[in-house]
């Protein structure tokens, strides 16, 4: 028998994938220690992290942002 997801449950898997699809080109993501994690490929910055999907990638959008303006 098949445990039911809850509303909230996230695929870590599946979570990184779409993260991934978007941020690959520029940003090495994972999952460690309870947390969504990324760093830059071109070594600069600082590693973002986020409890959830979104909040990785809010952190990561908000870092591209400020990169982009300098």
């Amino acid at each position: 028998m098949t445990a039911k997801r809850g509303a909230f449950s996230v695929d870590q898997d599946r979570a990184l994938d779409v993260l991934r699809l978007t941020w690959s080109e520029t940003h090495d993501l994972g999952f460690a220690d309870g947390a969504y994690w990324a760093t830059r490929l071109d070594g600069t910055g600082d590693l973002l992290r986020g409890l959830t999907p979104d909040e990785l990638a809010v952190a990561i959008r908000a870092d591209w942002g400020a990169r982009s303006a300098q």
